[in-house]
């Protein structure tokens, strides 16, 4: 089999290939993530995934290697990593009874033959309204710093939410792995 590379800093990511059964490795790609003036969230997500494997193409020249990237937006407003609970209650705060869009970019490239697979995953996720007592402790409970919008839906975060919709439950956590599994089925991966 081909080698198998992670390009992602993410634990969430991770722990969602090992899902695969496939033996792989994991390297943190230096991409700067900022949004390009007047781009679209889906964009910025398409982009960047492309940009994470392209960043580790180098040092492995024989490997597929998967990058991918989220951007949580309602509207013109994007919601990243928080960072610090200032930010996070007022992402909380904001998305309270409102529709968030999780736009998940997936690129699969093959470093041998320069091919590049991109898809990308909406997922719609529906915030109950929340209250700030709710909001802090729920803060108080689960570290979502390093996650965009700030609720992880894989844990406590769940309990925010009205609802939510999209093609792969796995995109919302940060990789799309049904679209990763046509991917590598392409590149000749076999799957069960």
């Amino acid at each position: 089999m081909q080698r198998l590379v992670l390009a992602s800093t993410s634990s969430f990511r991770k722990e969602l290939l090992s899902r695969l059964q496939l033996a792989f490795e994991v390297v943190a790609p230096e991409v700067d993530e900022s949004p390009l003036p007047n781009e679209s969230p889906a964009a910025t997500a398409e982009r960047l995934s492309i940009a994470k494997a392209q960043a580790v193409v180098s040092r492995f020249p024989d490997a597929l290697i998967i990058g991918s990237d989220q951007v949580a937006f309602m509207g013109d407003q994007r919601f990243s990593k928080p960072g610090t609970r200032e930010n996070a209650l007022a992402q909380l705060q904001a998305m309270s009874g409102n529709t968030v869009i999780f736009y998940s970019g997936l690129c699969l490239l093959n470093a041998t033959s320069g091919r590049i697979h991109l898809h990308g995953v909406s997922t719609e996720v529906r915030f109950r309204e929340l209250t700030d007592a709710e909001i802090l402790r729920y803060m108080d409970k689960e570290n979502a710093l390093n996650c965009a919008g700030s609720a992880r839906s894989e844990g406590l975060g769940i309990a925010l939410l009205k609802s939510m919709r999209g093609d792969d439950p796995n995109a919302l956590v940060g990789l799309p792995l049904i679209a990763l599994c046509d991917m590598l089925r392409a590149e000749g991966i076999e799957l069960p």
